[in-house]
This record gives structure tokens, sequence and C-alpha cells, in this order.
């Protein structure tokens, strides 16, 4: 018998309670800051609409080890910090009485991540009522089997983060490299503008897609699906519809311009087959006369990320438009040397897509095992009042 059936038998042999989250832990929202009070670095992250900080604050209002659930943006996301930090107000968090560990109420809820995801309201900014996370019911067993749960569970996520870490390094190594190939000190740096015309995209949305047609990409699926260019697309219109939507042809590149973050907003792909396909609302389409690749890759550096962020604008929803990514100041070599400096990425690229081939299949075993056992560990029999 292990040691947790041994606490299951001697401490709670009848069940265990199952109460509404709302009666023992009731979310508290979090409070407002703007984006001009935050830092890029400092001691207190800010979560508001996504699991990634939208900054840095001088102040807390969370102690470290606390669970929370983003509300709005990246709605139904659950997070645990384990240092302090600041709770926006698209951020519930959760004051733990005496008898029910932070860190236990954290993996409960990740058992009803697809619930909350599933309530959802998915409008402009997808949003979640606090109803729907005060009438979750969650099991609160005595606190030695907790504890029990909690570092069986932490042990798990432990060789999981140990691989993502793995990952990251080599993910790091390859931006390093590429950034150091395309900063091109002595190559003087002209705007967007003067070598390309960029418009904006209109109308697509996925609803629209079709099992054949015209050949279409969604600026979703750029965040989601492409890489950096592709001779294929996913989806498909109808050849009525592509007639009123804008044309992307070979060399083109589609830029997404409206994102949830600002380390997603104009991520970008370069359309490189041979037909005109089309693109929807929240893209710019650059046309120009440079190598497509050169430029993707050029887009995708920390060079662009600077100047992308000044220009960015929006809280909850970020946008770039097209008339100041025209602004953007870019270096441009000789069309020779592009396709030399596009030529080494593309290797470099197939290169580290084969040595993390594994990695992302191991850790997505690892995630099905721990979500098996967390499942597993956090059912249990109700007990009847």
């Amino acid at each position: 018998m292990s040691k947790l059936e041994q606490l299951l038998a001697e401490l709670c042999p009848d069940g265990v309670e199952y109460v509404k989250l709302g009666d023992i832990a009731p979310p508290t929202r979090g409070v407002r800051v703007i984006r001009s009070q935050l830092a890029l670095d400092g001691e207190y992250p800010v979560y508001q609409n996504s699991m990634t900080p939208l900054g840095y604050y001088g102040e807390s209002n969370c102690p470290a080890n606390t669970a929370f659930v983003i509300s709005a943006g990246a709605a139904g996301e659950i997070g645990y910090s384990s240092a302090d930090f600041w709770a926006a107000d698209d951020c519930f968090y959760f004051v733990c009485p005496e008898n029910l560990q932070s860190r236990f109420l954290y993996y409960a809820l990740m058992c009803q991540r697809e619930y909350l995801l599933s309530r959802v309201r998915r409008a402009s900014v997808p949003r979640l009522a606090r109803s729907v996370i005060e009438g979750l019911k969650i099991p609160v067993p005595p606190l030695p089997i907790q504890s029990e749960i909690v570092r069986i569970l932490d042990n798990f996520a432990e060789l999981t983060a140990e691989l993502t870490a793995e990952l990251t390094a080599r993910k790091k190594q390859y931006e390093y490299y590429r950034d150091l190939l395309l900063s091109l000190p002595n190559v003087p740096r002209i705007m967007l503008g003067e070598v390309a015309t960029i418009t904006r995209g209109n109308g697509l949305q996925k609803c629209d897609f079709t099992e054949s047609g015209v050949p279409c990409i969604h600026y979703g699926q750029i965040y989601t699906y492409y890489s950096t260019f592709t001779k294929k697309t996913k989806s498909f219109v109808s050849p009525q519809l592509a007639m009123g939507l804008k044309k992307v042809s070979n060399g083109d590149i589609i830029i997404a311009v409206t994102s949830e973050n600002i380390e997603d907003v104009c991520k970008c792909v370069a359309w490189l087959g041979d037909e005109d396909i089309v693109t929807g609302g929240h893209t710019a389409i650059v046309k120009h006369n440079q190598n497509p690749k050169y430029i993707a890759y050029w887009l995708q550096t920390m060079e662009f990320f600077g100047q992308k962020r000044r220009i960015a604008h929006g809280t909850k929803v970020i946008e770039v438009t097209p008339r100041k990514l025209e602004n953007i100041e870019i270096p441009i070599p000789s069309l020779e040397e592009q396709a030399r400096i596009a030529e080494i990425l593309d290797k470099f690229d197939a290169l580290t897509t084969d040595i993390t081939a594994g990695l992302p299949a191991e850790i997505a075993a690892r995630q099905k095992q721990y979500e098996y056992y967390r499942d597993k560990l956090l059912t249990f029999k109700e007990k009847v009042a």
C-alpha cells in the first residue's frame, strides 16, 4: 500500500468532502495598473491577461505561492507564482484558508482547465465570468493528503520542466546566432517603406474556410501553424469570397498585426508558393523586391522587437498599424548577401529543428503522463454528508 493509500484509509475512509470554490476560497480580482506604470524588468511581475507578465511593478499585492486564473485575453489559463507578484484587474487570485494548500488548489484547478476554457465567452476579448470560477467544486482532503499529492505532482512537474528548459536553451542558442548574423553593423538602416509597400488585409473569418478552393492564410495561423516561410496553405476559401480579399503573391510577406501580447504581434510568414493566395483582417501584406526569406528572418530579430515595442499600441489587444511598419528601420545589404544569409539560416533552422525534434515529443509524453496521474490523484470518492 502506498503512503497516499495509507493516508486515505486512515484519514478519510468515508470519502473526501467536495466544496464550491466560492465558499472556501472565493476569487479576488486584482487591481488595474497601466502600461506606463510598468518597467521591463523589476522585482514584482504583473499578471494581467496572459501567463507572460505584462511588465514589472514596484509593489506586490499577492504573496508568493498563490494560485490565480486569467479572466480576459488568455481567459481560463491557470497560474501559480512562487514569488510575490501584482495581480491586475484581469487576474483572479485565491487566498486559501488553513485547511487548503494553495499548491493543492492549483493542481485541483488544473484538473478543471478544459472546463474553464469551455466557459470562456469568445468575443473581441475572450472573457471568463467570476461566477464560473466560484461554481467550481474542488475536493478538500485532510492536509497530510494534500501535501503528499503535491509532492508527487511536483516531482512530475520538475521532470517536465527540465526537458522544457533544454528545449528553451536550444532555441535561445539558435536565436543568438540568427541575431548575430543579421546584426550587419556596417550596413546602413533604411525604412522598410523605402523598399516595400505595405497594405492592410481585410475580411476572412475561420468560419469562411472551405475544404478546397483558393488557398488562404488566416492571421491566427501565423501564430500557431506556420514557420518562417511556406509554399502551401493549411486552409482555403471559396473563389467568390476570395474575390473580395487582398491577394498575396510569391515572395510577399504576411504579418499578423494584432495579438494579445507584444511577443506575438508582428509574427510573419513569407509566401513562396507559385500561385496567388489571399489573406484577411488583422494582417499586413508586404510587397517588395528583396529576398523574402531574408526579410522574414530579420523580422524575428531582437533589433526588430525593440522597434516593434515602440510602435505597438493597446493593452488588452496589441496592434501595430501598416503605416508604422513602413517606418521600421532595416539593414538592406545586396541581394547576393541577403541570399547568402538566408541560406545559412535555412541550414541552421533545419539543424536546430532536427536536434530538438525529439524533445517536444518527449515533453508531450511526459505532459500526458503527468495529466493522467494528476487527474487520478485528485479524483476521490465524494463524502456524503
